[in-house]
Order: C-alpha cells, then sequence, then structure tokens
C-alpha cells in the first residue's frame, strides 16, 4: 500500500510541475521577457551593422514575434478541432 500512495504521490508532483510549465509558457511575463531580449540582440545587431535608425528597424522582429503568440492559438484550436 506505501508503494502505491509513493506512486500517487509522485504522479500529483509531476502534474503540478506539468500545470506550472504550462502556465509559464502562455504567461504574458514570458511574453514580454521574449519581447524585450528580442529587441535587445536585435538592436545590438543593427548597431553593429551600424544601419541607419536601428532602433525602429529593432522592432521589426518584435512584432514578428507578437503576432505569431496572437495567430499560433487561433491554429492551434483549428489544428485540434480537425484532428478530433
Amino acid at each position: 500500500m506505501k508503494d502505491l500512495e509513493k506512486r500517487i504521490d509522485a504522479i500529483e508532483k509531476r502534474n503540478k510541475r506539468v500545470e506550472a510549465d504550462k502556465a509559464w509558457e502562455t504567461s504574458m511575463l514570458r511574453k514580454i521577457l521574449i519581447l524585450i531580449l528580442t529587441y535587445i540582440v536585435a538592436l545590438l545587431y543593427l548597431k553593429v551593422a551600424d544601419t541607419t535608425n536601428p532602433y525602429f528597424g529593432a522592432v521589426v522582429p518584435c512584432a514578428g514575434f507578437f503576432l505569431s503568440t496572437l495567430t499560433i492559438r487561433g491554429i492551434k484550436k483549428l489544428w485540434l478541432k480537425k484532428r478530433d
């Protein structure tokens, strides 16, 4: 019986960890951090490449990422619906 309790406890711990990971993957904080990091990396690259107006140019990859987070949710729903 103790073995069964240990297994159930292990499954419950795993489920909590998986739920936390899922919450992080879909969190707004994660998206904002990725936007900021993407902007910084793009800005540094454009500065080194000595392009005109690197501050504006660095917005392009950030906007692409943000738009992809909006569209992926809808595509996922369609994919899941079609899969069932």
